[in-house]
């Protein structure tokens, strides 16, 4: 769920968690660095995938992705609004969300793709879709998900879902073609329903070698960008759209060019961060209200937007 009103007051709350992700190393086999690495997260053994060859879009220790491929990519945006989930509002202000990242999106080249308040299974349906196009020519992805959520789990219109279905059809095993590019998810989503205060601040015045071929994790060249903090709110303005889409439409709009990716979100945190609070009467500890947006970073390489031709 999200917290809305006109003024910025609670709502309801959209949340979002990942899972843990474990090595996948063969059992009892040594590694390249003669190591005998094994899995432990949930007690399960790792399984050996089978070897897995992609086309190698960059250098190896090349600083930035390539970002000259013929097309930008594919930005799909799956807002959501109305839902048929008992206990879940209508999502005022999401229109004016999708329309500001779908504006910003295609001015930064993506082929954008919208879809509104669909059920589980089509959301599903679309994103594996995209996991079998060709994305030879592309220089990335981005997935944007605008919804009510709860802790560990995102609403489609019908029932919810766990996020990580999102991203898991995107890996280099499943999605060769996107390996070594940047595969990018922004969560507009609460991720529990505790509020942040916030605290007050003062300041005080005083006087390598390229190689043809080299192994990546599956998890790599994942970014994944929530609006808020595991365990808390994220708002929502029933009139201008999400504090966080707001901030982040807006600094990619003026930086994309000037600035690498990782660079530009930590502008939008300190935007959000700084210049939202929201006014809640009936909060037990303090009645302002902030928000922190959270960057999950799996990138190997800096995002530099360039201009297409």
């Amino acid at each position: 769920m999200d917290c809305s009103n006109g003024v910025d007051i609670i709502g309801q709350s959209e949340v979002i968690e990942i899972e843990k992700v474990f090595d996948i190393n063969d059992a009892g086999t040594l590694n390249e660095n003669g190591n005998n690495d094994q899995g432990d997260a949930f007690g399960t053994m790792p399984v050996k995938y089978g070897e897995i060859y992609a086309p190698m879009p960059v250098e190896r220790d090349a600083v930035f992705y390539n970002m000259k491929h013929k097309k930008r990519g594919m930005a799909l945006i799956f807002n959501h609004e109305y839902f048929d989930v008992a206990g879940l509002k209508p999502r005022a202000g999401t229109s004016e969300d999708c329309t500001n990242l779908k504006k910003c999106l295609g001015n930064l080249d993506f082929d954008v793709q919208v879809f509104k308040d669909l059920k589980y299974q089509a959301i599903e349906g679309h994103i594996e879709q995209a996991s079998k196009r060709d994305h030879s020519d592309h220089d990335c992805i981005v997935v944007s998900i605008l919804s009510h959520g709860e802790q560990g789990i995102i609403y489609a219109k019908d029932t919810h879902y766990k996020p990580d279905v999102l991203w898991s059809y995107f890996t280099p095993d499943r999605c060769p073609t996107l390996a070594g590019k940047p595969k990018i998810f922004f969560i507009q989503a609460c991720q529990g329903d505790r509020l942040d205060p916030g605290v007050r601040v003062v300041r005080s015045e005083t006087d390598g070698n390229v190689v043809a071929s080299y192994r990546i994790p599956l998890q790599a060249d994942f970014l994944i960008m929530y609006s808020t903090v595991k365990g808390y709110y994220s708002w929502r303005n029933t009139d201008k759209g999400s504090w966080f889409i707001q901030v982040l439409a807006k600094e990619l709009e003026s930086r994309a060019y000037n600035c690498d990716l990782i660079t530009i979100l930590t502008f939008v945190n300190q935007r959000v961060a700084i210049d939202f609070q929201s006014y809640v009467p009936e909060s037990p500890i303090m009645h302002e209200q902030k928000q922190m947006p959270c960057i999950m970073s799996m990138l190997t390489r800096l995002v530099q937007f360039t201009k297409k031709c």
